[in-house]
């Protein structure tokens, strides 16, 4: 199906590094004047400075940097830093010295591994013009237990730098398992490909099934060759490719083509026949890394020219994915089960909202189902928190279009505070408050939870999002980030944590006296880090858990300390008794009138009165300046008449 390339279409770095380690005199360093002058050194030093093999040595085209290192465990801290930015490593043993073999598995491997060396290994054997002949050895069932217990250990070759022999094969196979390798690929324990892999595999296949009937036929087969290797296959080609599928896997065959299973099976040959590269080459050539995530190179972004910038999903993308959630649903209840939700992702790495932040930061029924807003709310909060991120799902999911029809970049927030509005469709809301507040409870309403008496602290900050409803119809997406009070320092610390931010809102447990006052105290905090920091943000207070009996001249207090700030009084609700009044809709509003809604904290009064007292000393020095100067001009005019 695929010819071997050597002028390969996928995107690899400039240089391998490649680190020989291995006991003292077992040829380590002969070995590699040898790859470079290409011919056997009789004096070599015992230690060699790095060599670069030029970019032609092997069909990659890739430089290879090969870095010598003592065997001497004084000079440890200087191999270990050598091992850190190893691409691939080779360890050496004497053919003809068993003890050094040995070494191998109880010494320099069990080493890799503390050091937590993840580049792949090439065991060496150097010497083998010397080993006496009398003693035969069988090379793989010699290293089959070495490659069983450390599966970092991709080949065991035996060479002779005084013969030549298979020396360029030594520093071909470290620079292929480095370039091309094995591991993100199959899975020893399942003898299998990974499922990373065969999700990779799954999105490429999809590309190509264009009436998405789950198989291939010959054209679109003969398309998909075309793309990877830039030449067509004959009809032949395609029976015979067909034919061996088949032989061993039946279901890799139907009458319409190619299923899936058989496209599996295809790059399953390449494995077995040792074409690593051939494998890649398809997996690179739609922008996959090792990782088998897509580059980040083919992920572009643009990019906010300020901090308090934020990035919103398109129309274009929105219509798409509406349209995702109409073919998904099925049975047309606008609503979306796990596993449908699962299959969306199953060309993708893994399943982006099974994990912090995205899990459970949605609308869903208790059965787990994904609701139509939640589903698009999940796609706003993704784009949002991390674009690129939101980007790379989009396109795992089949998005073909060029990324800058994806996103829109908006305004900046300090921009619409002087514009007095905003042209943003997704807001942001910090949620403050003490321990057992509320504001975990407001978060679980909001996304239409039923209310719980169980309390459990939040130590790590939760996100929920969805669509709010706005008089006339207007819909916008509401982010609420809860920050814990724990928390609030650390997050403070950093200079642009209020940047993203639209509204801050405040919550206290209207029956807990210190709770009102841990808010208030919180408030001030976040609003002189707004102040210095130029990120400034309307804030509302929260009188949470109106159901309780109020603690005495709270109520008073938050009138009076509401007046002070020149904000609205709190706001107050029961989240077990069902009433958010119109909570969700007043930080809507508060965030699409960014001038209003802003405390003036005792800093901020004293700022704006330094700033007025040093306008007033401004003006009376410039008023006496203009007195002196027309005094000063009169006085010129008086002495030129007395003349």
């Amino acid at each position: 199906m695929a010819s071997s390339s050597s002028s390969s279409i996928s995107i690899l770095p400039s240089e391998v590094r490649i680190v020989v380690l291995g006991d003292m005199k077992t040829g380590k360093s002969t070995l590699i004047a040898t790859m470079a002058s290409d011919s056997y050194q009789n004096n070599v030093p015992s230690f060699l400075s790095p060599l670069r093999l030029p970019n032609n040595s092997f069909p990659d085209s890739v430089s290879l940097v090969v870095i010598d290192t003592p065997s001497s465990e004084r000079q440890l801290d200087m191999v270990t830093e050598e091992l850190s930015r190893a691409d691939a490593v080779i360890v050496t043993y004497d053919c003809n010295k068993p003890a050094t073999f040995e070494r191998v598995s109880t010494h320099w491997l069990p080493k890799l591994q503390r050091l937590e060396v993840k580049a792949p290994v090439i065991v060496v054997g150097c010497k083998l013009d010397l080993r006496d002949v009398s003693k035969e050895v069988n090379l793989e069932s010699l290293t089959t237990n070495i490659m069983q217990q450390f599966r970092e250990v991709v080949t065991c070759i035996e060479c002779s730098a005084a013969t030549l022999y298979q020396v360029p094969e030594v520093f071909y196979f470290a620079q292929k398992a480095a370039l091309h390798p094995v591991d993100p690929l199959f899975d020893y324990e399942t003898n299998a490909l990974t499922d990373r892999c065969v999700r990779a595999l799954r999105r490429i296949f999809k590309l190509f099934d264009y009436n998405m009937d789950g198989t291939l036929f010959d054209q679109e087969l003969n398309d998909f060759q075309v793309k990877c290797f830039g030449a067509s296959l004959q009809r032949s080609d395609v029976t015979q490719i067909k034919k061996m599928v088949e032989q061993n896997v039946p279901e890799g065959v139907n009458s319409a083509g190619l299923t899936f299973r058989g496209f599996v099976e295809i790059h399953n040959m390449f494995l077995k026949k040792g074409r690593t590269e051939t494998f890649w080459e398809v997996l690179r050539k739609f922008g996959y890394g090792n990782d088998l995530k897509l580059r980040d190179d083919i992920l572009k972004v643009p990019s906010k020219q300020a901090s308090d910038q934020s990035v919103e999903l398109t129309c274009e993308a929105i219509e798409f994915l509406k349209g995702v959630f109409r073919l998904l649903d099925t049975d047309k209840d606008q609503l979306l089960r796990p596993e449908e939700v699962d299959n969306l992702f199953d060309s993708a790495p893994e399943s982006p909202w099974n994990n912090f932040p995205y899990k459970d930061a949605a609308e869903a029924t208790d059965m787990g189902y994904l609701s139509y807003n939640g589903f698009l709310s999940q796609w706003a909060l993704m784009t949002s928190l991390d674009p690129q991120y939101a980007l790379a799902n989009l396109v795992y999911i089949g998005y073909r279009s060029k990324p800058e029809a994806v996103f829109r970049v908006t305004r900046k927030r300090s921009e619409d505070r002087k514009k007095q509005k905003t042209e943003r469709n997704v807001f942001q809301c910090y949620v403050f408050g003490s321990k057992n507040a509320g504001k975990s409870a407001l978060l679980y309403s909001f996304l239409g939870r039923p209310f719980s008496d169980n309390y459990t602290p939040t130590t790590v900050g939760q996100y929920a999002a969805n669509f709010v409803e706005l008089i006339g119809g207007t819909k916008k997406t509401l982010v609420l980030r809860e920050i814990p009070e724990d928390e609030v320092s650390s997050f403070l610390s950093n200079r642009d944590c209020l940047a993203a931010c639209d509204v801050a809102v405040f919550v206290h447990d209207s029956s807990d006296g210190y709770s009102w006052k841990k808010s208030i105290d919180l408030l001030e905090q976040v609003v002189d880090h707004g102040e210095r920091t130029g990120h400034k943000v309307p804030c509302l207070l929260i009188a949470a858990k109106d159901d309780l009996t109020l603690f005495p001249r709270t109520v008073l207090d938050s009138v009076k300390v509401a007046q002070e700030l020149k904000i609205d009084a709190p706001i107050r609700l029961s989240v077990k008794s069902g009433d958010s009044n119109a909570l969700y809709s007043r930080i809507v509003n508060a965030a699409e009138h960014p001038h209003l809604s802003l405390p003036e904290t005792e800093f901020v009064k004293k700022r704006k009165q330094n700033q007025q007292l040093m306008h007033s000393i401004f003006f009376a020095i410039a008023g006496a300046a203009m007195a002196f100067a027309g005094i000063s001009v009169r006085r010129a005019r008086a002495k030129r008449n007395s003349s």
